[in-house]
């Protein structure tokens, strides 16, 4: 008779027909017995088919209150048929333990088919630490399951991360019905795998990937420049949906900064924003958008921030005039819009859209340090225009001109002190020549 048929025959715990009785006896003493027969012990378990080659009644085991359960569930596994053995386990914890003692039993059968479960089935975090402990030390038939969780090779982790790149910069439109949810899932997972994943350094570096995030960069920027066309286009910039869906964009492109700023491609990002800046102002200081669309000018000068903190600080080198151009095209607009978002908060109760204290401490900051490593003539045109314009206590630049006017009298009285030397140089020429 085979397996199944000698299962099938017998029934666990069926005294009239049980010809052995095991034993579990846990740490407390206390015996359980099973009725059992010995044809299906020794068919589905090497360890019950060594013990039973000698004639015996019973078989007595002893376990700990931990595998217990497993070890009573376990005999009545054995009695199975095969092919009713797989949909038998019901949950990751109950199939963990019993595999544990089915190993120890060696019943290859219900080993096989716990394996084939926990390799199919989701695992929580702790289940997983628990499933990497025991398996393990099973050797090669836990492949399967050890193909879940260890480390996959370079190339592959490469494929998966230009694939997250392609769908979270995707600009196709929204695949319905999940289209902004995918993409957000998507973007989501690049974060994790640039935070967990030890591999990834190795990954960014590679060309490869560069050029694929590279082109993200400029989908992402060209998407936003069209949808902030297409708002002068609007019958209604009053619409939530108008609003919201320039806001998602604007989003897109604020992850992209982040991102960048993790893989050592700030610099491109800041010079695409310096590229776009004024195509953006040219809409959002259009008429029509005068008393709308807060949400978007408030975000635009929080990017904007990032982008002055990363050339003002030295993490993203660019040639002065670079610096300049940053600072003339968006100095004026922060100027302007930080008193008029403080006006409108005094205004309007439900006005939400102020520059909160540490954001404007951080803007001014990082402008004062961006002006200061300017060379002193572009400093001077800056100064200019800060004292000449209606607002100049926002952002204050007092400082910075205290330090512009020591540097300036500094740099005449070295000049001055030079000349003299000249001169002198030159009348000790003429004193020697006679």
């Amino acid at each position: 008779m085979d397996r199944a048929t000698v299962a099938e025959s017998c029934e666990l715990g069926d005294r009239s027909t049980s010809d052995i009785i095991v034993r579990l006896r846990n740490q407390g003493g206390r015996p359980e017995l099973f009725y059992s027969h010995s044809s299906v012990l020794k068919s589905k378990s090497r360890f019950f088919a060594d013990r039973l080659s000698h004639p015996n009644s019973s078989i007595e085991i002893h376990c700990s209150d931990k595998d217990y359960e497993h070890l009573v569930e376990l005999l009545r596994r054995l009695y199975l048929p095969t092919e009713t053995l797989l949909d038998s386990w019901d949950s990751v914890q109950s199939a963990l333990g019993i595999l544990q003692v089915a190993t120890t039993f060696h019943c290859e059968e219900i080993t096989q088919s716990c394996l084939q479960y926990l390799e199919a089935v989701p695992w929580d975090d702790k289940e997983e630490e628990e499933i990497l402990k025991t398996v393990s030390k099973l050797g090669p038939v836990a492949m399967p399951i050890l193909a879940r969780i260890q480390q996959v090779d370079l190339s592959a982790t490469k494929g998966v991360f230009i694939s997250a790149i392609r769908f979270a910069t995707s600009t196709g439109g929204p695949c319905l019905p999940f289209g902004d949810e995918l993409r957000t899932s998507a973007q989501e997972q690049v974060e994790y795998m640039l935070g967990d994943d030890d591999e990834i350094p190795l990954v960014t570096a590679d060309d490869e990937v560069k050029s694929e995030i590279r082109i993200g960069l400029l989908n992402i920027c060209s998407l936003f420049e069209k949808g902030l066309s297409s708002l002068l286009l609007e019958s209604d910039l009053t619409s939530e949906a108008v609003e919201n869906r320039i806001m998602q964009i604007l989003s897109d492109v604020e992850w992209m900064c982040n991102i960048l700023s993790k893989v050592d491609l700030l610099k491109d990002f800041v010079a695409k924003w310096v590229d776009i800046s004024n195509h953006v102002l040219g809409v959002v200081e259009d008429k029509r958008l005068d008393s709308v669309m807060w949400s978007l000018k408030v975000k635009l000068i929080e990017i904007t921030t990032k982008v002055l903190e990363a050339v003002g600080y030295g993490n993203v080198i660019f040639p002065a005039p670079c610096r300049v151009q940053l600072l003339q095209t968006w100095l004026p607009y922060i100027r302007k819009m930080k008193p008029l978002l403080d006006s409108m908060d005094n205004e309007e109760t439900d006005f939400h859209h102020k520059l909160d204290e540490d954001l404007s401490k951080s803007i001014e900051g990082t402008i004062v340090a961006l002006i200061l490593a300017l060379p002193l003539n572009d400093q001077a045109d800056i100064f200019a225009d800060w004292m000449n314009s209606e607002q100049v206590k926002y952002p204050d630049l007092s400082e910075a001109f205290e330090v512009w006017c020591y540097r300036t009298n500094s740099a005449k009285r070295r000049l001055v002190e030079g000349l003299d030397r000249v001169d002198k140089a030159n009348v000790g020429l003429c004193d020697m020549s006679h």
